[in-house]
Parts: structure tokens; sequence; C-alpha cells
């Protein structure tokens, strides 16, 4: 039990010692992608492996004494790089192993005893083929600041000892033992942390408000609903560095005068939630959550509701709703959660990555905080990297970086020589940019002035190949079916636009469509109830704006640029190609295809489906599309 800020501080030593006795230290991503890609049987692999080399190598955590001066094997969170996964890092040697295999696994270690590097598993920059023993040199890593996931990657989440050692609960040790909830309230706000959830509202400024409120008791609520297609960063920070989370709880709860807090995260993240109750368990087993933490008198106590998946309890009434067991519908506001919130009573609610912020700002100091970042927005950014880019992955850089240098420095641009068509950021919320932006500073205000916003940090890149038409309808598709139907816009707004964009990429559109389709985003924007509604037509209203010629294209000219939309392919056969197989006429599920055998074949415009299963089929590319 640490019971007092100065036992926490011979605890850190202690536990700081312990690690640096570790001669070697093997750590092996076991985040969600790299465990979908196999990193736990690369563990399973590594320890067998370990234990027939022997050389002193042993499985451990920095908190077990009787392995300190061993050399160790470790399960990390995210290291950002998800397309090379499952990653195995070795330290101190800094060399990145990446697409390991269970195969692999006694050549590492062999090389990493002998203090040598398997060159063919090093990290390679997979644009320039250049190979980097110390991949913080590569662009993917080069360009980042890593804050928020400091810890992430390189220490055993499972492990508080570990946290502690690497300076975790010094925020909270500092801001319980020489601050006054006023106080930590005006380092938050001087910081100028802005929600990362989205809408970007002060943090410091929402947590007074809830301060100065007479009614108790109080909450802190921590939304992980993280419900955007494609978006990871919240669930990443938790697999990889649950402590700072709870810990930037806990402070929160101190500025507000809440003992009281409640993490709200999805089921569909079974291993965060699992690593954020071993958190809860080993601090409160620790003496830094509970009753009297650091001797000081303040309690605090925190519990997990798990949430059922549904994108509108991203929403913070819906939000609450949920987490009292009730329907996740959102309300009208005023009064807002910081008067009226969890049971009706005073809530702050924070973002995962807002409260993973905090720990570092208490600590370090407003200034230090502020020294990244813009005038209005300070720190940095957390993005999950996805779609046609080459380096995908977490990525967390300053607030006011550029789209482009974010693709193609960091992303490493669009694979197979494609062309870069687009970028959705801020998830189905969010807006879709051209080329023509991609020079803007990433910060909440000019991306809101281009028709997106910064979101919860999903990014999302399209090429040539994808339809922006059938991208709008996608992500109107995913806002339809998530809108709880409590408002009529929201509810009949997006099931209208929706048809709209089916209609337009069936190839039975209008002029007057898309005018209509324009006209009720507009409605839907400015009548809905809840932010779900009101930033529901952003995708469709900023690809109207960036590419209404490609819509105009599907209505007037029948054609889809991308060549993607099923409905305006045209598949014919050339004659002098074929011969004659009848492959294509087998595969046909429309008998659309006739002809006699060896002699050339032909479609049926009127029968075919445009299912592309004669293209399939094909061995001699007779089939072509037209």
């Amino acid at each position: 039990m640490i019971t007092t800020v100065p036992k926490l501080q011979e605890a850190r030593e202690a536990f700081a010692a312990a690690r640096e006795r570790q001669r070697v230290r093997i750590l092996v991503c076991t985040g969600t992608g790299c465990a979908a890609n196999g990193a736990a049987a690369v563990y399973a692999a590594l320890e067998k492996a370990l234990r027939a080399h022997g050389g002193g190598l042993e499985i451990g955590t920095t908190g077990d004494d009787s392995n300190a001066n061993g050399n160790h094997v470790v399960g990390t969170g995210c290291r950002g790089l998800c397309a090379a996964g499952p990653l195995v890092h070795i330290e101190p040697s800094g060399v990145l192993y990446t697409h390991v295999t269970p195969d692999d696994a006694d050549e590492i270690v062999a090389a990493t005893l002998r203090g040598e590097v398997v060159h063919r598993l090093a990290y390679r920059d997979p644009v320039s083929g250049e190979a980097f023993d110390h991949p913080l040199e590569a662009p993917f890593y080069r360009h980042q600041v890593r804050q928020v996931l400091a810890h992430c990657g390189n220490m055993d989440p499972e492990s508080i000892e570990e946290y502690i050692a690497l300076g975790g609960y010094a925020g909270l040790a500092k801001a319980l033992s020489e601050m006054t909830p006023e106080q930590v309230c005006g380092q938050v706000l001087a910081s100028k942390l802005r929600g990362r959830g989205g809408a970007g509202f002060p943090a410091g400024l929402k947590w007074n408000l809830t301060r100065v409120q007479p009614a108790t008791p109080k909450y802190v609520v921590c939304n992980g609903d993280e419900g955007d297609p494609g978006a990871f960063m919240n669930r990443s920070l938790l697999e990889g560095d649950p402590h700072r989370v709870l810990e930037g709880m806990i402070i929160a709860g101190y500025a507000i005068g809440a003992n009281d807090g409640v993490f709200y995260v999805r089921a569909e993240y079974p291993l965060a939630v699992r690593r954020l109750r071993l958190a809860i368990a080993a601090a409160e087993k620790m003496g830094l959550l509970g009753d009297n933490i650091l001797g000081t008198g303040f309690s605090f106590r925190a519990r997990i509701k798990e949430g059922a998946g549904a994108f509108v309890c991203g929403e913070e009434t819906a939000l609450l709703a949920s987490a009292e067991g009730k329907r996740g519908m959102p309300r009208s506001k005023p009064p807002y959660p910081a008067s009226q919130g969890l049971f009706g009573k005073p809530t702050v609610i924070n973002n995962v990555e807002t409260l993973g912020n905090v720990p570092d700002i208490i600590a370090k100091g407003a200034e230090w905080f502020g020294q990244l970042g813009t005038e209005r927005s300070a720190g940095t950014k957390t993005f999950a990297l996805t779609g046609k880019v080459v380096n995908t992955g977490l990525v967390e850089i300053p607030i006011g970086f550029s789209l482009r240098d974010m693709i193609f420095e960091i992303g490493g641009g669009v694979p197979n020589g494609k062309r870069f068509k687009a970028v959705q950021i801020g998830g189905p919320s969010g807006g879709c940019l051209p080329e023509s932006q991609l020079d803007l500073p990433m910060d909440y205000d000019t991306l809101q002035a281009a028709g997106a916003m910064m979101g919860s940090g999903g990014l999302v890149v399209i090429d040539e190949d994808n339809c922006i038409v059938e991208f709008a309808r996608y992500f109107m598709q995913f806002i339809q079916q998530e809108s709880c139907g409590k408002c009529v816009a929201c509810r009949e707004g997006t099931k209208q636009m929706l048809a709209l964009l089916q209609k337009i990429v069936d190839g039975q559109g209008t002029l007057e469509d898309i005018d209509l389709l324009e006209e009720l985003g507009s409605v839907v924007k400015d009548a809905s109830l809840c932010m779900l509604g009101k930033t529901a037509a952003n995708p469709v209203l900023s690809t109207l704006r960036y590419f209404r010629d490609e819509y105009e294209a599907h209505v007037r000219d029948r054609i889809c640029p991308a060549h993607a939309c099923q409905a305006f392919r045209r598949y014919t056969i050339n004659a002098e190609k074929c011969v004659g197989c009848s492959r294509c006429a087998r595969a046909c599920p429309a008998g659309a295809i006739s002809g006699k055998v060896k002699s050339p074949f032909v479609i049926d415009q009127e029968k075919c489906v445009r299912c592309g299963a004669c293209v399939e089929v094909c061995r001699f590319g007779a089939v072509e599309e037209n």
C-alpha cells in the first residue's frame, strides 16, 4: 500500500531501479491490431524459445523483484504501425521487427542473446525500402510527437509498478498535495486542452462549470464509446496505458468535487475493458484509488459500464441515459450535464484521450503542454489513419499538422501508384476533403470552416478507384441505421437522404435529386435534436461542395467516373480474344451470355446484371468493362 506522497516517491524509485536492472526487454505488441494478426501465437513462441535458449531470459514484469535482474518478454499496447504487425521491439537496442511469425521466435531470441539483429525482419520503410535499425528515425515515427501515447508499446499495460516507474500518478500526487480544486481547474483551462471527443469544448471550462454547482454527489464519466467506423484511438490508449486514463479521471474527480467515476466503454472492446478492470483493481490494492488517497483525505472510486455499441451513445446525454440503465437516447439541452448529468447530478463527461492528457498537464504544467499545437488548441491529437494509405495505424501529431504531411509523410501516400482522391476526417460526422485542401492545418476551427471536423480522430483515405457518391452513401447508411429515431429531422431526413443517394448510385438519379439532397442535408443539420443528427449530413454536404461534378456525372452522363458503381458497368466480349470456351456463359447467373463453343460469345445487355462473374472466370481477358 502507498499511503502518502513520500511513499509514492519511494515506490517510484524502487520500481524504476528494478526496471533499469533488466538487461534486455522483448516487447511484443498485443494490442487488438497485432492480436488480430497472430500476436498471441508470437508471444507464446517467444516464451518457448526463451526457455529453450536459457541465457537468463525470463518472463516477468517490472514489479516482480525475483526477475528484476533478468531479461524479459512483455506484452504491450499498440505501437502505432498496425500495417506491419505483429510487432516485436527489442530494448535497449531499439530494433523493431515487423510481420513477425511464430517461426521467427527462435531466431529473434538467439540474435538477442548475441546482441545481434535479424535484418530480414527489421523495419523497412514500405515506400523507399530503406532499412531502419532505429525505427524512430523512419518517416512514420519521425514526424510524430507521442505524448499521450508515450507509454503505449513501451511498457506492460497490466503493470501498475511499471506505470509508476515511468512517472505515473505524479500528477495525481501533485494535485492532491499541492493544489486546490480551483487551481487544478485553472491549470487545465490555462493549458488550452480542448475535448478530444470531437466538439473541442475547453476541458478546464467544463470542469469549472461543474465544480461550482452546489448539488451533490458529482460524477466523472469517461466516454470510451468510440463508434466511428475505422476509429481505434481510444481503444488503443485504454489497451496500452489504462492507468494514464484512470489517473486523469481521479484528478478530474478531485477538481470538481466528485468521489465516483464511470468508464463507459463499448463491449466490443474486450481487451480494453479487461485491462481497465485490472488497472482499477491494481490501483485500489496499491492505495491510489479508494478511501483517503495518499493520506490526503480525498476518496474516489471508479467502475466500468459496458455499452451495447450504439453510435448515438457517443452523444453525452444518450451516454448518460445508457449508463443509468435506460435506453440510450439524447435529450434536449439545457440543462447541460455540468448541472444535471448522471442521475440528475452535476457531471463531467470527458473523452478517453482528454483524460489521458490530464496527468502530464498537472505534473509538467500548462506552459509545457502549450509548447505544441495552435494558439487556440494546444497539445497533440491522436488519429486512426486508415483506408487507401501505405502506413495504416495509430498516429499522434501536434494540433495544426497538415493533412498532406499526415497522409504522404507519415502515411507513406497512396499505394499501388493510385491517385489520391479525398480524405474523410471526423468519421460519419465529419467531412470529405479533396487534394486542394490538403495543406490545411488540422485544428478544430480550420477544419470546421472547410466543412469537416476533427471529430475523435478517424481519418480515412480514398483513391481514384473509390466512388465519392457511394462513399457518402456508405456513411449515410451507417448514420441512418444508428439514428435513435427520437426526432423527425434525423429519423426521416437521413432515411430520405439515403434513398436519394441509393437512387443516384443505382443509375436512376436526376439533377433535381442532387438539389433535393442538398436541401435535405441543410434541414437535417438545422432541425435535429442532438449532434448525431446535426452532423449527419456532413459527408454528403462536403462531397457535394467539393465533388459535385462526380454526382452530376452519375445523373447526367450516366457514368461512374471511378468505375465503381455496379449499375454503370457494361461488360462486352472482345471477339478477337474469345476462344469460345464457354466458361463465362456457365458462370453467368442471369443467362445473359450465349454462343457456340469455339466461337466468340456475346453478352445480352438487357439480361446482364453486371455482377462481374464473367470477368472473374475468363482466362484470356476477353471480357472487358466499358
